[in-house]
């Protein structure tokens, strides 16, 4: 990410987030509200350690000279397999007004059309209010349709009626962050959330695809719930720890992806974020069994310092980043990406 857009965010985000020269979640430990991990922050950094472990066995004897970073996911072409996490609250989690410029209608703008602008997606967050989510829906309006919304997993007729309005975006997914289930910041804010069972999540999916949208879940860390959702109707998965702030002492995502992946198999796609900061990080989660990744953090640092220009660059980093190490691990296209390039 260019060094004055990262400057910029540092001075706008003050007291909220560092944009650290390194983001793992030591500095931020327990600033929730906030960009950082809860409690100990040890669940971020378990992202982070999780995919450091993580080595590509370099191969430069091949013809994969240029490698085709593009894909398709749920009917979703991209220029590369890479979606922008959802992430919202530009008030308490990033900055006030008097330092950040950037409100919650420029941000969630500058997210969704800025990953449109770069060929990828990106995802709209929600929250207590109307605020967030009504900033999420108009982008992704703007957008032409071309973003998903997600929306926690409330109780009551307010979770009908969110996804309501969702859908009504014209948008080709619809996403539940259920790992939000007990996310601090909604409890201290009044507005409850909860698991959901089986029963629940399959009554979630049809009211979606009644609306013409497919359904994916963030925050599946298990082969149990991964199962749950697929006999529920979900179109896609994420396996996530929600970045670390719902709950400490988690493993990290590249840990437990391999053994979703694998009882998955082709029956729906299977998603990855967690602490992924860079091109190489891509292609190791793409390698440990995920079709596509989300980045959340760096995403935000490149709203809030660079506005829809600066989520393209970033994204222009990342595939560059990921064709090179593509090119130094043999892979000609998303398609040959596998296991066989860890060491």
């Amino acid at each position: 990410m260019d060094a004055s857009i990262k400057q910029l965010a540092r001075e706008r985000m003050k007291g909220h987030c560092r944009v650290c020269p390194q983001c793992d979640g030591r500095a931020c430990s327990g600033e929730v509200p906030g960009m950082g991990g809860l409690g100990t922050g040890s669940s971020f950094r378990a992202n982070v350690e999780a995919l450091a472990k993580v080595k590509l066995a370099m191969r430069c004897l091949h013809t994969a000279a240029q490698p085709d970073t593009s894909t398709e996911i749920l009917g979703l072409k991209l220029a590369l397999p890479l979606l922008a996490a959802p992430i919202g609250g530009v008030a308490f989690n990033m900055g006030d007004s008097s330092q950040n410029p950037v409100d919650e209608a420029a941000y969630a703008e500058a997210v969704i059309c800025g990953a449109k602008k770069a060929g990828i997606i990106g995802c709209g967050g929600d929250g207590v209010g109307s605020l967030i989510p009504d900033c999420a829906f108009a982008a992704v309006r703007k957008a032409e349709g071309w973003g998903i919304p997600f929306i926690k997993p409330w109780e009551g007729d307010f979770l009908w009626n969110r996804l309501e309005s969702a859908t009504a975006t014209g948008c080709p997914v619809v996403g539940m962050d259920v790992d939000a289930a007990g996310l601090v910041t909604l409890r201290l804010q009044g507005r409850p959330v909860a698991p959901k069972s089986a029963e629940e999540l399959a009554e979630i999916a049809k009211f979606v695809h009644e609306r013409g949208a497919k359904f994916m879940i963030k925050g599946v860390m298990t082969v149990a719930d991964a199962r749950i959702a697929i006999d529920a109707g979900v179109d896609a998965i994420v396996v996530s720890n929600h970045g670390g702030r719902v709950l400490d002492g988690t493993p990290g995502g590249a840990d437990v992806l391999p053994g979703i992946a694998a009882a998955v198999g082709d029956r729906i796609p299977v998603l990855a974020d967690g602490g992924v900061r860079s091109g190489t990080d891509v292609l190791k989660l793409l390698a440990l069994g995920a079709k596509a990744v989300l980045i959340g953090r760096p995403f935000s640092v490149a709203a809030i310092g660079g506005q829809i220009d600066g989520v393209a660059a970033y994204v222009a980093d990342i595939k560059g980043q990921l064709t090179s190490a593509m090119a130094l691990t043999g892979c000609a296209d998303i398609a040959s990406i596998s296991s066989d390039i860890l060491a």
